[in-house]
């Protein structure tokens, strides 16, 4: 298997020259205007709170791997799109355990083996039925369930985290139709993946901003 083997997977490509995805490349704009507005709300909110730091900062490295991948369009910058993608699903549920459940980093760290693990085993189930977007399916459920559950008891940000979902359903959908619409729409529809993609990290920064770190109680030794 050769690295810099050229990919070929979205009907708007149409060779190999580095612009052949004009619209998919340019439309990871929108990750970077999304990240830097979240960076904008997290130094509102005191610039203290690391964790939402740093998932900001990965979904500028979400835009700019997804961008290579659709310029240089080769296994190797494949890589570059999906493991930024990866850490940050795998990243962001753990840090919902914690900061929206109250879970101990480490159970919040098992909790997050499962969900990798079964979403692992996942994938090749629903390939059949979605294709190349299977892999996404469980984190569109993480959302859906997290939402869901915040709701119900009414406190944390779950209505951000149900839209979130919401619109990564919609997000999928558009992706799994790129090649099946590709006769009727030439340009394909996965420049939309990106941006209502960027629409979900954005409500998924928000409300990891907007719910800060528990803190520790802090113990008072009264004296006579």
């Amino acid at each position: 298997m050769s690295w810099s083997a050229p990919i070929d997977a979205y009907c708007e490509r149409l060779g190999p020259g580095f612009w052949a995805e004009p619209l998919n490349a340019i439309s990871n704009l929108a990750f970077l205007l999304a990240a830097l507005f979240a960076l904008s709300l997290w130094k509102m909110r005191g610039g203290s709170d690391r964790p939402a730091q740093a998932l900001c900062i990965l979904v500028a490295v979400i835009g700019a791997g997804s961008f290579l991948f659709h310029t240089i369009a080769t296994r190797w910058a494949s890589l570059c799109d999906v493991i930024p993608i990866a850490i940050f699903i795998a990243a962001y549920f753990a840090l919902a355990l914690v900061r929206f459940f109250g879970l101990t980093p480490l159970v919040a760290g098992l909790g997050t083996l499962i969900f990798l693990l079964a979403s692992a085993f996942a994938g090749p189930l629903l390939a059949p039925a979605v294709g190349s977007s299977a892999s996404y399916v469980p984190a569109l459920l993480a959302m859906l369930v997290i939402g869901g559950l915040r709701i119900r008891q009414r406190t944390g940000p779950g209505t951000l985290v149900m839209a979130a979902g919401i619109t990564f359903g919609v997000s999928l959908t558009l992706r799994t139709l790129d090649t099946p619409l590709c006769a009727l729409w030439p340009f394909g529809t996965h420049l939309f993946w990106h941006l209502l993609n960027a629409v979900t990290l954005g409500l998924l920064l928000v409300a990891a901003i907007d719910t800060p770190p528990a803190r520790a109680p802090v113990s008072r030794s009264v004296t006579g």
